[in-house]
């Protein structure tokens, strides 16, 4: 079996997820990299954007996720994007998903705080 892996990396969008009443209030740019292992099944063969992971549609999943209800945890925001992505896309086999939060709430200065989770379909 042949696989291949579709990354789309550092997609920004503004949404209010956070434990903390301003995170909602205020809201902030999240950022996601999104890393899909494909079956490779006809694409590799047919050349048709019919038999892979179509990036746009997959960036409009991903932003959909992000700007729609509120999560507290940018953890339950990362899974979902995963098994969103895998539901969109049967060929996907296993998608990793980091969430970066560059103002999260801390007592210091940092770039950001970022998770990743591993989704396998």
């Amino acid at each position: 079996m042949t696989t291949y892996t579709i990354t789309l990396q550092n997609c920004a969008f503004f949404a209010r997820h956070g434990v903390h009443d301003e995170e909602e209030f205020l809201g902030q740019r999240f950022f996601v990299d999104a890393e899909l292992d494909v079956v490779a099944g006809e694409a590799l063969k047919s050349d048709s954007i019919d038999d892979t992971v179509n990036y746009g549609i997959a960036f409009t999943v991903i932003e959909q996720i992000v700007t729609g209800k509120r999560r507290y945890l940018i953890e339950a925001l990362a899974l979902d994007i995963a098994k969103g992505l895998c539901e969109t896309f049967p060929q996907v086999r296993r998608a990793k998903i980091t969430v970066r939060k560059p103002n999260a709430p801390v007592p210091g200065v940092l770039d950001f705080v970022q998770v990743s989770v591993e989704h396998f379909a």
